[in-house]
């Protein structure tokens, strides 16, 4: 006759706690199993009670007995199901202790665990499944029994029935069994999907200064579809965008409404509605920059954000080698946007901005303002399109000009990064395409930029990334001499190489501008650049990088080779805070004439990219 065993204290939604290990308590495996090891050192109360102060003997006892159970389960979690577990104080049995009767001292705790075989799944069964149910692949006959996959699988089949509309789908019952003679794991859970409901009423709570119908136009729940989870993510996702919000959080009634309804509550947190901030980076080359801005997170009560700022860059900067290198930079701009314009996923922009560049090759005052839309397609994903105007006067070494141009700027973002300051996976896209017509001054053209981003890590901690970015910028069908400066690219600095010079890198030409031919140097019309970094994290706080920059500038709007290009390298350190790394990097040139030759330092928050 065929031995069965029922597997007890294998619920499909039971959870599993880590802790640290401690070296004062002895943990046996007979027979050895590596894989093993962390697993029960993670699961002991035990060897986590080694990082409390102070631990009193009647602690060792109750963590003792509660480890029987801990450390079967963690056995499941791998597999075994055939395991035997014997913990001993001073030699005593901890489950023959009486729980009030501790002794008053312990001098040994040790933990000796038999796993026993791994068992395989046999019967892996759940039903009833929605339509394109994906299971997890390691539920299934021959895989090792992980008590984890069977959870895994019930959540999939909950999450496919919620995903088609059945928002209080179940598990209705489960039947788990060890044949411990041919070391198999049957498991059969049973779903209860329910009926397939709607969004019904919604009520807000919460809320103090942004009006309630502004709350229920950005979430935009969508009362009487058919229930989907992504629904709830996008409305509260909209919600925390805003910036408004502390805390948003859609809580579903317990008991179904009238014609298969599901109602709901929205409780919101409101932010402080405003704040203001501060900013520095500093380098050798380009100086000290600070910014500041000021910031009303809801100026109009429906969640309207207002920002102020205002930028000083290049202070004290200087360009070794290079006469003229410029001065101090001004910048003071304003940023006004509403939620929910037309649709709850587009947002409406106006932007102004007034500054002064103080550059090698320029000088220039400039207004702009423009005014648009943005679309969040999803979380990820938006795009933005704006019609703005342009008023600037330029000085260069060959003439000074004003000049007025319409600009139509389009806008696209495609963010997978897991973390944006300070990423570990993932990759970024941002596309510019950017027409102008020159009204006065300046010629019509297109200009284009594009900066890509990419993060892999390595490592079961990840402490290793390898980051690369990728810079590509051209203005066409506008003359070079007739291009707005600030429209052009250089290469140089901590945007695009470091080690280099400031904006170091441009073009120089030939032109006539009414006084006969003239010898300028300006940036060029196309760019195209690229920075790699290894990063790697040393402790939790201490991280070191090292870095390889390279940009290439040409006078023609497409690259054909013509034009120069630089490189520099170097290291860093990271220091990890909550407001992100503080970044402090040394590079030098390693093309050009000073090759290896200088240092540059460039100190700021946040990875250089």
């Amino acid at each position: 006759m065929r031995n069965h065993a029922v597997v007890t204290g294998l619920s499909v939604f039971a959870l599993s706690t880590t802790a640290a290990f401690g070296q004062d308590i002895r943990l046996e495996i007979v027979p050895e199993a590596d894989q093993l090891e962390s697993v029960l050192e993670n699961s002991s109360l035990l060897i986590a009670l080694q990082d409390d102060e102070n631990p009193t003997p009647q602690d060792y006892v109750a963590a003792a007995r509660a480890d029987y159970r801990r450390l079967l389960t963690g056995l499941y979690s791998e597999g075994y199901y055939g395991g035997v577990v014997s913990i001993r104080v001073d030699g005593q049995e901890a489950a023959n202790i009486p729980p009030l009767d501790a002794p008053d001292r312990i001098g040994e705790v040790t933990i000796r665990v038999e796993p026993g075989p791994r068992f395989r799944f046999g019967r892996t069964e759940i039903a009833p499944l929605a339509p394109d149910t994906e299971l997890p692949e390691d539920f299934a006959p021959g895989k090792v029994a992980r008590a984890e996959e069977v959870r895994a699988a019930a959540r999939a089949g909950v999450e496919a029935w919620e995903a088609v509309g059945f928002a209080k789908a179940e598990v209705a019952g489960q039947e788990i069994v060890a044949d411990h003679p041919n070391e198999r794991l049957d498991a059969a859970v049973t779903l209860a999907p329910g009926p397939r409901l709607r969004f019904g009423t919604l009520t807000v709570t919460g809320n103090e200064d942004v009006r309630e119908e502004r709350i229920r136009a950005i979430a935009e729940l969508p009362v009487g579809r058919t229930y989907n989870p992504e629904d709830l993510e996008f409305a509260a996702t909209r919600l925390r965008r805003t910036g408004a919000f502390d805390s948003v959080a859609f809580i579903e009634s317990d008991e179904i409404g009238p014609d298969n309804t599901l109602p709901f509550e929205l409780t919101v947190s409101e932010s402080l509605p405003r704040r203001i901030g501060f900013g520095a980076e500093i380098s050798t080359v380009e100086g000290l920059g600070l910014s500041a801005f000021w910031l009303h997170r809801n100026l109009l009560g429906g969640a309207e954000r207002l920002r102020v700022e205002g930028e000083i860059s290049g202070i004290e900067g200087e360009v070794p080698g290079i006469t003229g290198s410029g001065g101090a930079d001004y910048r003071l701009a304003t940023s006004f946007n509403r939620p929910a314009t037309f649709r709850a996923d587009t947002d409406l922009f106006a932007e102004t901005e007034l500054k002064r560049e103080d550059e090698i090759d320029y000088k220039l005052d400039q207004f702009s303002a423009e005014i648009g839309l943005s679309r969040y397609v999803n979380e990820r994903f938006s795009h933005s399109a704006a019609v703005g105007i342009i008023t600037a006067r330029e000085e260069t070494e060959a003439r000074t000009r004003d000049y007025t141009l319409l600009t139509l700027p389009l806008d696209a973002t495609y963010d997978r990064r897991d973390v944006q300051l300070d990423a570990k996976n993932g990759f970024f896209v941002d596309a510019e395409v950017t027409p102008f017509l020159g009204v006065a001054g300046a010629d019509d053209g297109l200009r284009l930029y594009l900066d890509t981003r990419a993060y892999r890590s390595f490592g079961e901690t990840e402490r290793l990334t390898l980051a690369a970015r990728g810079q590509f910028g051209s203005v066409l069908a506008s003359d070079l001499a007739e291009t707005p400066a600030d429209f052009l690219f250089y290469s140089g600095g901590g945007g695009t190489v470091r080690g280099q010079d400031y904006q170091s890198l441009g073009v120089t030409y030939m032109d006539d501008f009414g006084d006969g031919p003239v010898t300028a140097r300006s940036g060029g019309k196309s760019f195209v650049g690229g920075q790699f970094e290894g990063r790697f994290q040393v402790t939790d706080k201490l991280g070191a990088v090292g870095f390889y920059d390279i940009g290439y500038v040409e006078a023609e709007g497409i690259p054909d080779g013509d034009g120069d290009y630089q490189a520099g390298a170097g290291a860093g350190i990271r220091y990890t805070t909550p407001i992100g790394p503080v970044r402090l990097d040394l590079a030098t040139p390693v093309t050009g004439d000073d090759a290896y030759e200088s240092v540059h330092v460039y100190i700021g928050i946040g990875q250089s990219f």
